[in-house]
């Protein structure tokens, strides 16, 4: 996925401003593809010369006034063809498993204290996912955009079930560990 891609799906949703929009990021998007408000407001320029956006018009004067953007018929079509294109899966790049792999060779020092604290942290995300499952999607919102939206909050916590359980396990194995390897 792609910054411009994830700008455009948002804005597609809503015609936003930039503030909207990182604003929006912070709260859903962000979940699974994160940016920084200097990385949206760069994409959001890059896009309206590319032509694929335009920024709406304002009835009032420019100077401090928000600039809300939509998304033109090309930028639809971007889109589009970017979603209907077929993309291998990335490798998954986590440092927590790089230096578990280092720990070997140099030690465990500090590591169980932070596969603690990374399961704290997977634990708390898989609750706040399973609080915006229950409050957004309850039983027969079944559109084919809620079915869609479900969808990509399943993986979210797909994903954070599976990191509790992986770190649960790798607590048990760490505890196990002779004296030496710690």
């Amino acid at each position: 996925m792609s910054l411009p891609h994830a700008i455009l799906t948002a804005l597609l949703e809503k015609p936003s401003s930039g503030l909207e929009l990182t604003r929006r990021f912070d709260r859903s998007i962000g979940y699974f593809w994160s940016a920084t408000h200097q990385q949206i407001y760069r994409e959001l320029g890059k896009l309206e010369a590319d032509g694929l956006i335009r920024a709406l018009p304002s009835e009032q004067p420019a100077r401090g006034q928000k600039k809300a953007y939509e998304v033109l018929p090309a930028g639809r079509a971007e889109l589009a063809r970017w979603t209907a294109a077929s993309q291998d899966p990335r490798p998954h790049r986590d440092p927590l498993l790089l230096r578990l792999r280092a720990a070997a060779v140099v030690g465990t020092e500090g590591l169980e204290a932070d596969l603690r604290r990374h399961l704290e942290l997977h634990e708390r995300q898989l609750a706040e996912y399973e609080e915006i499952e229950k409050r957004d999607f309850p039983p027969g919102r079944d559109g084919t955009e809620d079915r869609l939206r479900h969808l990509v909050l399943r993986a979210g916590i797909d994903l954070e079930t599976f990191w509790t359980g992986w770190l649960r396990h790798a607590l048990e194995d760490f505890a196990e560990l002779p004296d030496e390897a710690t």
